[in-house]
C-alpha cells in the first residue's frame, strides 16, 4: 500500500472545495446497484478517513442512501462529492473530483457480484462480493 496523499478538488462550478488526504494512490470500483443508479456507472473511488475538510459546507446536500452511509453532493451543480459512513470516519470520494490524477492505479472492485455483464476492466484487481464487503464491517465477537 503506498503512503497517505493530501489532494484536493472542486465541484464543477466551484462552490464546493476538497482538500483530503487519501489513505493511498490506490482506485477502487464500486459496482452496487445504489452506486450505478447514482452516477450512472460504477463508482470510481478514493479512500478516506477523517482528514477531509470541506470548503462551501452550505452548498452540500446530503442524501441518506442507507442506515449506515450518505451521499454528499453539490446543490448547485450536482457533482457528486463523497460517499461517507455515519459511524466510522470512512470517506470515497470520487477519484475523478480531485485536481490531481497523475499516480492513480486502479487496484480493486468492490460489489463485483452485482456488475452487470455490459462493462469490464482490463487491469486484474482484488475483487470482492456484497457479502465479502459487508464482512469486514461486522463487528467481531467481543466487540461493543
Amino acid at each position: 500500500m503506498s503512503s497517505p496523499s493530501q489532494h484536493t478538488g472542486h465541484c464543477l462550478c466551484g462552490a464546493v472545495k476538497i482538500t483530503a488526504t487519501c489513505k493511498s494512490e490506490h482506485v477502487e470500483a464500486c459496482h452496487c446497484g445504489m452506486c450505478r443508479k447514482w452516477g450512472g456507472g460504477p463508482l470510481l473511488a478514493v479512500e478516506c478517513e477523517n482528514d477531509v475538510n470541506i470548503e462551501g459546507t452550505d452548498d452540500v446536500a446530503i442524501f441518506s442512501s442507507s442506515e449506515w452511509a450518505e451521499r454528499g453532493f453539490c446543490r448547485h451543480c450536482g457533482t457528486h462529492l463523497f460517499y461517507r459512513l455515519k459511524e466510522g470516519g470512512h470517506y470515497a470520494l470520487p477519484v475523478g473530483l480531485l485536481d490531481a490524477g497523475a499516480g492513480w492505479e486502479l487496484t480493486g472492485q468492490i460489489f463485483i457480484d452485482e456488475k452487470p455483464t455490459y462493462y469490464d476492466f482490463a487491469q486484474n484487481t482484488r475483487n470482492l462480493t456484497g457479502e465479502e464487503v459487508f464482512a469486514q464491517f461486522a463487528p467481531t465477537p467481543g466487540d461493543g
